[in-house]
């Protein structure tokens, strides 16, 4: 029997059905990805099977004691409490355990999962609040893990330290992912969400792309017959009225169950059209930096002695963990910070547009289109005059969608938001930071064609491992200590490139492993160091919680600036570290007792 079962189940919140009548069977052992586009219902299917929601009809069946665990895709608001409270906060594993008992079992998942139980849950980073979110819902060994885009927030590291850890130690999983190399290394079944239905396929994300589009060009067939019949039988039905009095009823019964089916029918909403402006030609030689450093006052170098030559045309992703100067390295080049030493020398020419992760440029009191035309009507699209609301379609926003205001869009929305305004900013430069977050995949892919397509210079922060690797032609990683290395291709390329054995404060990669190899045993330093990974772990701990005590204060805001900055700088460093840490700490302690 399944675990779980959707008989029938219908969800609706006014305009059409989320869920229309659907069905699912959750089998245990399967790790199934539950695709579709944003709004299509994937997060109210989750809540469904969770309990967390009722349906309008239909019927969700459990198995008898099935135990379902969820992470939600946001954290939720108002959540506090050290991180011991907040995991001691999930379901116990039976009804009947013993108070202590399930203390351990959640002591046991933060312990596996490198957190601070006494760390406050507000102060953590978003990456380490995931992390979090993600231990409550592994107390007790659930039956059914539901996770909705659980790289959230996460930089590569973490993400392939999370793809590895549920490969170990989930059993059963549904999940809801836009990203495309976790979807494909994970998921053994794809559950397809399309206009409120439900369709399991039983193949990998590739194969599922090749019969999707099949049934799509079906059944756009099918209803291009239909439409050329319902065609004939309205010019029928016309002369019929003049002709004669007498008609064949049975043949006027089934036009109009034919107009009714047509008025019914859901068709595949369009995908967005794309279209980056290029501006004129910038120099041959982009930006030129020559033994560039930058620290913030008091702080460590977040780079140090970098130099390069980015030429125009280039396509360059910039890699590193959360916390380590992505985003301070891509103002430098381009212009937005100046460096502490060195120089950077931005080429002739240049017309800048930037992406902000933060999406500081929109207001969410305005309108969609007063963020994208102000108090215009009309917008230039390639030297086209468009109108805003037309313009708007494109990206998916109808003429009613594109009169709200900001505030109330899904965060997949306001992205599409913001590229609709930078898409109007013609440029040779483009400087986008976290362009990927929110996005479904079919927008995801438009993006990487248009940006394929771009003339300029392309700067990209990204932790989307696909993306990366179909759209730059070189990657800039942050390896520590501030220093800055440049490697050809894209996220694979670098994986394949790095040096081996890698830097000291860089993670050691994990040796391959077989199904039927034997793990390798801790070599002497090996031993020495995981004795030590202890001490250094909790050093960082107690800086951490130093500096949020500090951040906390009001006080610690009448110093300056620079100080300030530093000093959250600092803390949003010493999370990347932690991570690097906990993650070494987890493999050596696997390994020392298989």
């Amino acid at each position: 029997m399944a675990l779980l079962s959707l008989q029938n189940v219908k969800v609706r919140f006014g305009g059409a059905p989320l869920l229309d009548g659907v069905s699912l069977n959750v089998e245990r052992g399967e790790r199934a990805c539950l695709v579709g586009r944003n709004g299509a219902g994937k997060s109210t299917l989750l809540r469904v099977l969770a309990g967390e929601l009722q349906p309008d009809g239909g019927e969700v069946v459990r198995d008898r004691g099935v135990r379902v665990s969820c992470m939600p895709q946001d954290v939720p608001p108002g959540l506090a409490g050290t991180v011991r409270k907040i995991v001691e906060s999930a379901q116990p594993r039976h009804a009947d355990v013993e108070h202590w008992e399930h203390e351990n079992d959640a002591a046991q998942v933060i312990s596996r999962l490198g957190l601070d139980p006494d760390a406050q849950f507000e102060t953590l980073s978003g990456g380490m609040k995931r992390r979090t979110l993600l231990a409550r819902s592994l107390v007790g060994e659930p039956d059914l893990l539901l996770l909705d885009e659980p790289t959230n927030h996460l930089d590569i590291a973490a993400i392939d330290w999370l793809e590895d850890f549920i490969r170990r130690n989930v059993d059963t999983l549904l999940f809801v992912t836009h990203d495309r190399t976790l979807l494909r290394r994970l998921a053994t079944k794809i559950i397809d969400l399309d206009r409120g239905t439900l369709v399991g396929w039983n193949c990998d994300y590739d194969t599922f792309l090749q019969r999707k589009q099949q049934v799509l060009d079906d059944e756009a067939v099918i209803w291009a017959r239909k439409s050329r019949l319902l065609n004939q039988e309205e010019a029928w039905l016309r002369k019929g009225v003049k002709a004669r009095r007498t008609r064949n009823e049975g043949r006027v019964v089934a036009l109009r169950k034919m107009r009714e089916e047509f008025s019914q029918r859901r068709l595949q909403e369009g995908n967005s059209r794309l279209q980056l402006q290029s501006a004129e030609r910038s120099g041959a030689l982009a930006i030129k930096v020559e033994n560039a450093s930058f620290a913030y006052p008091g702080g460590a170098p977040l780079v140090q002695d970098f130099s390069a030559r980015i030429l125009r045309g280039e396509r360059i992703g910039l890699i590193g963990p959360n916390g380590s100067g992505k985003t301070t390295l891509l103002r430098l080049l381009c212009g937005q910070l100046a460096p502490t030493a060195g120089k950077v020398t931005p080429g002739t020419r240049l017309q800048l547009a930037y992406f902000d992760q933060l999406r500081n440029v929109l207001d969410g009191e305005k309108s969609i289109a007063e963020n994208v035309a102000g108090d215009r009507d009309m917008v230039e699209v390639g030297a086209v005059s468009r109108h805003i609301l037309g313009y708007l379609q494109d990206f998916l926003f109808t003429p009613e969608r594109a009169r709200t205001p900001v505030r109330i869009l899904s965060g997949g929305e306001r992205n599409r938001v913001l590229l609709a305004k930078l898409f109007l900013t013609p440029s040779n430069l483009l400087v986008m930071d976290e362009p990927t977050n929110d996005l479904d995949i079919e927008t995801l892919e438009l993006l990487e064609e248009q940006l394929l397509q771009y003339g300029g210079t392309l700067l990209l922060v990204s932790h989307d491992r696909a993306f990366l690797n179909n759209v730059v032609t070189s990657t800039l990683v942050l390896e520590g200590g501030g220093r800055v290395a440049q490697y050809a291709g894209g996220y694979d390329d670098w994986l394949a490139q790095r040096a081996k054995p890698e830097a000291p404060d860089a993670v050691p990669a994990a040796p391959p492993r077989t199904a039927t190899s034997k793990p390798r045993r801790l070599s002497y330093k090996e031993k020495q160091e995981l004795a030590g990974l202890g001490d250094r772990i909790a050093a960082l701990e107690a800086e951490q919680r130093a500096l949020h005590a500090a951040l906390a204060d009001p006080a610690h805001y009448r110093k300056s600036p620079d100080e300030i900055a530093a000093a959250q700088d600092r803390a949003d460093k010493l999370v990347g570290e932690l991570e690097q840490l906990a993650q070494r700490w987890y493999e050596l302690e696997n390994r020392a007792a298989s």
